[in-house]
């Protein structure tokens, strides 16, 4: 693998003037050559050499703007990497390719995937990046970033293939109930999918998650029936307590005594009203409790 090399150029403002002087001196001498008395052939073709070499050297100038660089490749072979930002000049006949270093993001497109308990999914995820060894986003991929694009989407297809959409059970992750534990591991299988093209990855997190549309109405039903038991579960854990509180008080103070059946039949007059999901009528007992 090539590794980036870090090169420091020699300052652009320092050049110009040098550069210049030498085109001006060149073509004056040129100048004064072709018209000595006899002209100087060989004279003439010095000077020219020189002011088409100092013209040629015009075109190593280059700027870097922040968070920006320059890799330099001479005739196929990888010279280095301009890094820092400003005015620069470098051999004429380097190639100076831009590659920037800023943080970007990437949106993957909503994909349909089966969930690891096959039911059709869809999942789409962001990913924010930068490169971070120029070498090898240029050399090492054919095009980093549709490197980036393609790689992301792949592991975010695979990342969904391994847990389902929602947990039935506790102990069990799932897409929609640890999105941040999700998240972490989706940014580590890109990390490891885009380290050959000099990329690191900041943050990946899925954005969109949603059954496919045609199982998502009995999905919906599914999850509505599991928070409809959930509820009720709650509510009779509530009722129980309520009704052995309402027991032991009357215990307690003595307000009345009650055998055992008398209790149950309390006891299941307590939990229909307290469970029932519709207002109860009470009926008022004018005589004793055993009547």
């Amino acid at each position: 693998m090539i590794s980036e090399r870090v090169r420091a150029s020699v300052s652009g403002w320092v050049m110009v003037p040098v550069i210049t002087a030498v085109v001006g001196v060149s073509g004056w001498q040129l100048v004064a050559a072709a018209q000595a008395q006899p002209a100087s052939f060989l004279m003439v073709v010095a000077w020219s050499t020189v002011l088409l070499v100092a013209s040629i050297c015009l075109g190593g100038f280059f700027v870097v703007d922040p968070n920006e660089a320059k890799v330099l490749t001479l005739f196929g072979k990888y010279w280095g990497t301009v890094k820092q930002d400003g005015f620069h000049w470098a051999n004429p006949l380097l190639t100076k390719r831009h590659i920037t270093l800023r943080v970007r993001n990437f949106e993957s497109t909503a994909s349909k995937v089966n969930d690891l308990e096959g039911n059709p999914i869809e999942i789409a995820a962001v990913v924010v990046w930068k490169v971070t060894d120029t070498a090898e986003a240029c050399f090492e991929v054919d095009n980093y970033e549709h490197y980036v694009k393609v790689q992301s989407e792949a592991a975010v297809r695979n990342l969904a293939t391994q847990y389902p959409y929602d947990a039935h059970e506790e102990n069990h992750k799932s897409l929609r109930g640890n999105t941040q534990e999700i998240a972490e591991q989706l940014k580590t299988e890109v990390q490891q999918r885009l380290n050959k093209a000099g990329v690191a990855v900041l943050e990946a997190r899925i954005n969109h998650l949603a059954y496919a549309p045609e199982i998502a109405s009995a999905m919906l039903q599914r999850q509505q029936a599991g928070a409809i038991i959930a509820a009720r579960q709650r509510i009779v854990e509530g009722a129980v307590g309520m009704v052995e509180m309402a027991l032991d008080l009357l215990s307690k103070r003595d307000v009345v005594t009650l055998d055992n059946d008398r209790k149950a039949a309390m006891v299941s007059n307590l939990l229909v009203v307290l469970c029932g999901d519709r207002n109860t009528q009470p009926v008022v007992n004018t005589g004793t409790i055993y009547q």
